[in-house]
C-alpha cells in the first residue's frame, strides 16, 4: 500500500511523528550516504535512515539536501522537498559550508543548515532538535545581511562582466565553457573569478555558488 498525497498531508499535520523518525538524505555521494547511515543505525531507537522513495510508503520526518553537490547547484530541489506533502521537514547538510548564509536557507524553509564537518554526536543533536520544531543554525550566523559586507547586495560591489561569471558559475559552467560563452579568455576568467570571490567574500567555487543562488544569480547575464 502506498501513500498519497492526501495521506501524507493528513499524517504530517502530527506535530509529534512517532520514533523512530525517518531521515532521508537527497541524492547525495556515496561516502556521505553510507557515513549519515552508520550515525543514524548508531541511534536506531530514534532515527530510522530511508530514501527519499520511500515517501511512497509513509512521510519523510526530515529530508537531508545539499544544494551544491559536486561543484553543480541544484536550485529548485529545496523548493519542490519543501512543497512535498510527504516531507515534513527539510535541512540544509552541507560540504560547502558558509554560516553566512544560514538564515537565507531558513528563511526559505529550511528547518536546518547544517555542515557534513559535524561530529556524529553533533548531527544527532541537530536532527533532534529539528524534530522538536526548533530552527538549527550554527553559532554566530548573522540575521542582518546588511552586517555581512560585501555580500549584502552584488549590484553594488560587482561589475557586469563579474556578474555574468558568477551567473554562469551558479548554473554549474566551468572556467571554459564561460570563457567560450563570454568570447574571453581562461585566464580573464580566472581573473573575474578572483575578484568576485574577493568582493563576496568567499574563498571557494562552492561557496560562491551558493551565494549567487542566495543573491538571485544563476539566470539572466548582463550585455
Amino acid at each position: 500500500m502506498t501513500a498519497t498525497d492526501d495521506d501524507c498531508a493528513d499524517q504530517a499535520r502530527d506535530a509529534t511523528p512517532a520514533a523512530p523518525l525517518r531521515v532521508a538524505l537527497v541524492a547525495d555521494d556515496e561516502v556521505t550516504t553510507r557515513g549519515l547511515a552508520a550515525i543514524l543505525r548508531e541511534h536506531s531507537e530514534l532515527f530510522a535512515f530511508v530514501t527519499v522513495a520511500s515517501r511512497d510508503q509513509a512521510p519523510i520526518d526530515i529530508a537531508l539536501y545539499d544544494p551544491v553537490l559536486g561543484g553543480r547547484s541544484r536550485p529548485d530541489r529545496m523548493s519542490k522537498l519543501l512543497s512535498d506533502p510527504c516531507v515534513r521537514k527539510v535541512a540544509v547538510f552541507t560540504s560547502s559550508f558558509a554560516p553566512s548564509l544560514a538564515h537565507d536557507f531558513t528563511g526559505q524553509g529550511a528547518s536546518a543548515y547544517l555542515s557534513k564537518s559535524m561530529t556524529s554526536g553533533e548531527i544527532v543533536d541537530a536532527l533532534t532538535k529539528v524534530s522538536r520544531g526548533e530552527v538549527v543554525v550554527p553559532v554566530g550566523a548573522s540575521r542582518d545581511r546588511s552586517r555581512q559586507g560585501p555580500s549584502a547586495s552584488h549590484g553594488d560591489v560587482l561589475t557586469p562582466r563579474e556578474t555574468d561569471v558568477l551567473s554562469h558559475i551558479a548554473r554549474g559552467l566551468s572556467n571554459t565553457d564561460i570563457a567560450l560563452t563570454l568570447g574571453v579568455s581562461v585566464n580573464s576568467v580566472k581573473s573575474y573569478i578572483r575578484a568576485c570571490y574577493r568582493k563576496i567574500g568567499v574563498d571557494s567555487r562552492s561557496k560562491a555558488v551558493l551565494w549567487a543562488l542566495n543573491n538571485g544569480l544563476g539566470g539572466a547575464t548582463h550585455r
